[in-house]
Order: structure tokens, then C-alpha cells, then sequence
């Protein structure tokens, strides 16, 4: 019998996922034992602080790549989100499975929808990029920090901290987590994280025995799509400190992604869409990222890394 170790996350959403994929390997190999070694990273033990402050990227998987580079695990389940555009010398993304919902998600006790919250309600979000665009739909809101796994932030919100908040419509399906009032924010009025929704597999590169055993978990027009939002991304040097998003679509041999980059008050936003063929996606995203740099997104992002510098 064939062992190989799975290193994630302990919140309750990175176990799903790291369960979900030993499951799916275990489904396709009946002889192979898999086990899941749970590690802290950085951005599980600073949770006080607003990411945008926190600096750096890679915040959520800086330790676990550590253990894929010395060998104390095989492979590492991450959300593609959290996964920084340049991976560790040695390290490479061996499997981008089928997405998940990648739209975000409002929710609520009391109130049905963001045109629904009362004059300068409090919204609960960790996320420059999602304050920006709900600024945009309500300037008077009030957004206050959320951070924590999940299930907190649904019972900091229950408590009466916030009239509302803002999660991936991904972690609460998986999670199978409600509340009373729940609406889907969707594109081209809320655009997602790049990569939101989807999940990443990383290895050694030199791991050839684990590539092949993962490359059925490979989902073609996710890893399209995915790549695309990672090159637009990266182009932007962006992170999860900063107010940028994407949505992607493929249709046939082409693919649409639209781009949005904004200041964190919703003062500007500037929003481009280009297409191309499925073919070009690295360079679509590349050239959208240009496209919205030269109309003013050069300055939002300049300003924002010297004041996070």
C-alpha cells in the first residue's frame, strides 16, 4: 500500500478541502493511504490585525510549502486565492480541480440583501476588494474588519457585531453553513478574487510519482480560466492586500475576463473587459492588466503599496 501525506490548514474550511481531495484519491486508488498533517501558517495566527496591514504575501501558505520542500508531505491542498503568483523555486501547481461557486455571498439575520441594510448598517469584511465594491452599490455603509475562519465570522455577525457580511459563496456551500438571509453577489456588479472558488494542488517538481497520481484531478477549463486571473494578477503585482478582481468565462476555443481594479473607499474604480483565445490566456491576462494600469489603475495600486510598505 502506497502512503502519501496531504499538508493544510486546520480551519474547518481548509480540512474540507484537504479531506475532500483525499477522498476523491482514495475513490480512484483503493490501495492508497492518505493522511493529512495540519499546520499553522501565518495568516491563521495573526487574526487581530487587517490582511491589507499584515503584509506579505503567501500568508496562508508560506509553512505549508515549507513541509512540500523538505519532504514532510507529499502535497498540499490550497484555495487558489490564497496561492501568491510566484511559487517557491522547486514547487509547482500539479492539479487545478473543477471549481466551486465563485461569486461572493451577503449575508444576514435581519436584512435580505445589500439594497435592504438601513442607513449606515455595519459590514463585516477583511477584503479591500469586496469594501470597494460594496461602497460602490451603498457609499454610506459602514465597513468594520472581519477575519477568522467561517464559522466565526457567521457568529461574530449573529452576535450583533454587523448587520451583514460578505463571504466566498465556496466556503459556505462546502461548509454547508445559512443564515436567514442569504443573496449571491454576483458578476458584473461584484466581481470575485482571481482564482476564487477554485482549489490548488501543489508539489515538488521533481515529485513525477505524486504528478501522475494527481493528474486526474486536473479540471481543463477550471486551469484555463484560473490562469488567465493568475496572469492578470500577477501582472498587477497584486495580493490579497489590494482591491483587484476578475471574472473569467470560456466559451468554446475563447475566453472573456473581465478586471477590476479600485480605490478601497470606491472613489475610483476602473473596469476593463478584453477576450481572446483560450490559447493566449496568460498573455489576455497580461494585456488586461495593462489596459487597466493605463487608465488610472497605476496610481490606485503605487498608492496603496507605499502606504502597506
Amino acid at each position: 500500500m502506497k502512503k502519501i501525506t496531504i499538508a493544510t490548514r486546520g480551519s474547518a474550511l481548509a480540512l474540507w478541502q484537504a479531506n475532500h481531495i483525499k477522498g476523491l484519491l482514495q475513490k480512484n486508488y483503493s490501495d492508497l493511504d492518505v493522511e493529512l498533517s495540519i499546520i499553522k501558517t501565518k495568516g491563521d495566527i495573526i487574526l487581530d490585525v487587517p490582511l491589507a496591514k499584515v503584509g506579505g504575501k503567501g500568508l496562508f501558505v508560506k509553512e505549508i510549502e515549507d513541509a512540500l520542500l523538505n519532504g514532510s508531505a507529499d502535497l498540499a491542498v490550497h484555495s487558489m486565492k490564497d496561492v501568491p503568483m510566484e511559487l517557491p523555486q522547486g514547487l509547482i501547481l500539479g492539479a487545478v480541480p473543477e471549481r466551486e461557486d465563485r461569486n461572493d455571498v451577503f449575508l444576514s439575520d435581519r436584512f435580505a440583501s445589500v439594497e435592504d441594510l438601513p442607513q449606515n448598517a455595519v459590514v463585516g469584511t477583511s477584503s479591500l476588494r469586496r469594501q470597494a465594491q460594496i461602497l460602490a452599490l451603498r457609499p454610506d455603509l459602514t465597513i468594520k474588519m472581519l477575519r477568522g475562519n467561517v464559522q466565526t465570522r457567521i457568529n461574530k455577525m449573529t452576535a450583533g457585531d454587523y448587520d451583514a457580511i460578505i463571504l466566498a459563496k465556496a466556503g459556505i456551500k462546502r461548509l454547508g453553513l445559512t443564515t436567514a438571509f442569504q443573496k449571491d453577489l454576483t458578476a458584473p456588479t461584484f466581481l470575485p478574487a482571481c482564482g476564487q472558488g477554485a482549489l490548488g494542488i501543489e508539489v515538488r517538481e521533481d515529485r513525477k510519482d505524486i504528478l501522475e497520481l494527481i493528474a486526474f484531478l486536473n479540471h481543463e477549463e477550471t486551469k484555463i480560466c484560473v490562469e488567465a486571473e493568475r496572469a492578470f494578477l500577477k501582472s498587477l503585482d497584486g495580493g490579497c492586500q489590494v482591491p483587484i478582481a476578475a471574472y473569467s468565462e470560456l466559451h468554446g476555443g475563447s475566453i472573456t475576463l473581465e478586471g477590476l481594479v479600485a480605490e478601497p473607499d470606491a472613489s475610483k474604480i476602473i473596469r476593463k473587459t478584453l477576450n481572446d483565445s483560450a490559447d493566449n490566456r496568460i498573455q489576455l491576462g497580461q494585456n488586461l492588466a495593462k489596459a487597466i494600469l493605463e487608465s488610472g489603475g497605476k496610481e490606485i495600486l503605487e498608492r496603496l503599496y507605499c502606504t502597506q510598505a
